[in-house]
């Protein structure tokens, strides 16, 4: 009879053995953590953050190619005066060059012509003529432009 309690001996050591295994597993493993609720303001910074820095940079580089190019202010080669629309995509323009001469150019859909050169007494508005709106319109470089 010990040879036929031996087998069972083992296979009870080894279902015991297993069950210790499977127990000492079980309270080993962590328990499973509740995932924190969700911020909305964490997020929204996560978005906003980045894209302010983007932004950013987009200006900080468009500012370096301005002045890199001489195109800010007073520097710019040409400046706009004033523009008068004189049809549906007809426009007389009026520019000041960096040199201080003042053109007045007609610009078209597929064109664009020299008018006529103007004199710095011809676009200059004088202070005497006070805030009266039909003074200044009077005044105006392109109504001189257009009496001649």
């Amino acid at each position: 009879m010990p040879e036929r309690t031996a087998p069972r001996r083992a296979a009870a050591l080894t279902a015991a053995a297993a069950l210790m295994l499977a127990a000492t597993a079980l309270a080993a493993a962590p328990a499973p953590v509740a995932a924190p609720a969700p911020s909305y303001l964490r997020e929204l910074l996560g978005i906003v953050v980045p894209l302010g820095f983007m932004i950013l940079a987009l200006l900080l580089v468009l500012r370096l190619l301005r002045r890199r190019y001489g195109m800010v202010g007073s520097n710019a080669h040409l400046s706009v005066l004033q523009i008068l629309p004189v049809g549906p995509r007809e426009r007389v323009v009026l520019l000041r060059t960096r040199a201080g001469r003042i053109l007045a150019i007609g610009v078209g859909t597929q064109s664009v012509n020299l008018i006529a050169r103007l004199e710095e007494d011809d676009v200059a508005v004088d202070p005497d003529d006070g805030p009266a709106p039909a003074a200044r319109a009077a005044k105006s470089p392109l109504d001189v432009l257009l009496r001649r």
